[in-house]
């Protein structure tokens, strides 16, 4: 255990995962100046994905919100593999949001609310930060939901 903000996610019942190793040629995160920049992470449980599909059809509302957090749980451990320490985060600037929709499907920032909801109970007021919640028509392995952060540091 780190810190504070891991004492956080232990007293919200959570354990911070490892990083999620590269789909592709990119890095999980990557650091310039004070900010962390994650690649997108999906909601990968153990090195699987617990749904797939569109969120809207095979994949309820609901049930895409929780992999959301999952995405921003993963986003986290992202972020520590560079920062050394969750700790130095000293605000949540943007979150970035895909979400796999059925082609009638509107509800994709209730969806991306897990993960940000996430972010200000484990953070608080340094999880506060700007979002875009976009509708995709399939995304890597056809996951339902996929979240990237953008991270300012302290020193």
């Amino acid at each position: 255990m780190s810190g504070a903000v891991e004492a956080k996610l232990a007293e919200l019942g959570l354990t911070l995962p490892e990083v999620v190793p590269p789909l592709a040629a990119y890095q999980p995160a990557v650091q310039s100046g004070a900010y962390v920049y994650t690649a997108g992470q999906l909601p990968m449980v153990d090195g699987k994905l617990p749904q797939v599909g569109k969120v809207g059809g095979e994949v309820t509302p609901e049930d895409a919100k929780e992999l959301a957090r999952t995405c921003a749980l993963n986003a986290l451990a992202a972020v520590k593999s560079v920062a050394g320490d969750l700790d130095r985060i000293k605000r949540v600037v943007k979150v970035v949001g895909f979400v796999a929709s059925a082609t009638d499907f509107t509800g994709q920032p209730a969806v991306l609310n897990g993960a940000s909801e996430l972010l200000g109970e484990v953070l608080g007021d340094k999880g506060v930060h700007a979002r875009s919640a976009v509708g995709v028509a399939v995304l890597p392995l056809d996951a339902p939901v996929e979240v990237e952060l953008q991270v300012e540091l302290e020193d």
